[in-house]
This record gives structure tokens, C-alpha cells and sequence, in this order.
């Protein structure tokens, strides 16, 4: 029968430890500085360029929405079938919003794409269409008819 011989322990040394450590720590730096590489190269952080002035806008925005609300508008935004961006309107009955004049602008939701601005025209009553590359867009629409202003935002496919 043969025995089996054991191996001599070899001990755990500072020097072990140190390359534990130090190889612990280099994964977590290394990680910190890619997570934070990719944070700033993705998105800026400005949400406006100037608070201030945001802030003292902010009740007129408060109100411009009440009558928007009140005319009771609605907006409905799809892609029609050659890509252009389809505006549909109605009215507060349902009925469609013709001989409107629309423009719109489209933002890119973190900037990486210039901002579109668009001249929807009618092409059936209460439809509007604009070309608008593909791509996730925020639409922002302004509609004067009937002696009214109205704007509306959505997201656009």
C-alpha cells in the first residue's frame, strides 16, 4: 500500500497579502475610473443652461399649461410608412384639428443629436407630417388655430 506523503506547508506571508491587497484595490480603481469615463462621456448634467432664469419663467410655464389643458387638445405622434413623423390632432370633441399651423422641434434625449426643426404640413384632415430621422426623439409642437396657441411635447419613435 502506498502512502501518500504530504506536501510541506508553505505560510501566508506579508508579501501575499500585499498581492491580495493591492490586486483587490487595482480592480476597484480600475472599474471607478471606467464607471466614471463612461458617466462624463454620456451625458453633460445640464438640465438648463441658467437656473435662475428657469426659475423665474416657471409661473408663466404653470400658466401657458392651464390653458393648454383647458382647450383640451390631443396629440397623437407616430411614424408614417416613408419614416416622416405623423402629427394627429383633435379637438376637444374628437374632431380633427384642420388648417392648423404647426412647428415643432425635436431634441435628441441626451443631446447627441442636433436639434430638428420641423414645418409639419397636412396631408389629411387633422394629420400632419415632417421628416424626422430615425431615432428616439422629444417633440416639442406648437399649434395656432381657431385663435388659439397651443403646445403639446411627446416622444417621438
Amino acid at each position: 500500500m502506498a502512502q501518500l506523503q504530504a506536501s510541506p506547508d508553505r505560510p501566508f506571508t506579508g508579501r501575499h497579502m500585499a498581492l491580495v491587497m493591492g490586486g483587490f484595490f487595482g480592480v476597484v480603481i480600475a472599474v471607478n475610473i471606467l464607471l466614471a469615463n463612461l458617466a462624463v462621456s454620456t451625458f453633460s448634467g445640464t438640465v438648463v443652461d441658467n437656473s435662475y432664469v428657469a426659475s423665474q419663467e416657471f409661473n408663466h410655464l404653470l400658466g401657458a399649461a392651464k390653458a393648454d389643458k383647458a382647450l383640451g387638445w390631443k396629440l397623437a405622434l407616430g411614424r408614417a410608412g416613408n419614416g416622416a413623423v405623423r402629427f394627429t390632432l383633435r379637438d376637444a370633441s374628437g374632431r380633427p384639428l384642420t388648417g392648423a399651423a404647426v412647428r415643432a422641434r425635436a431634441d435628441h434625449p441626451l443631446g447627441a443629436k442636433a436639434p430638428v426643426v420641423m414645418t409639419p404640413r397636412e396631408v389629411a384632415p387633422g394629420v400632419y407630417e415632417a421628416a424626422l430621422p430615425a431615432g428616439r426623439w422629444h417633440v416639442g409642437i406648437e399649434v395656432r388655430a381657431m385663435g388659439h396657441v397651443w403646445h403639446a411635447e411627446d416622444d417621438a419613435l
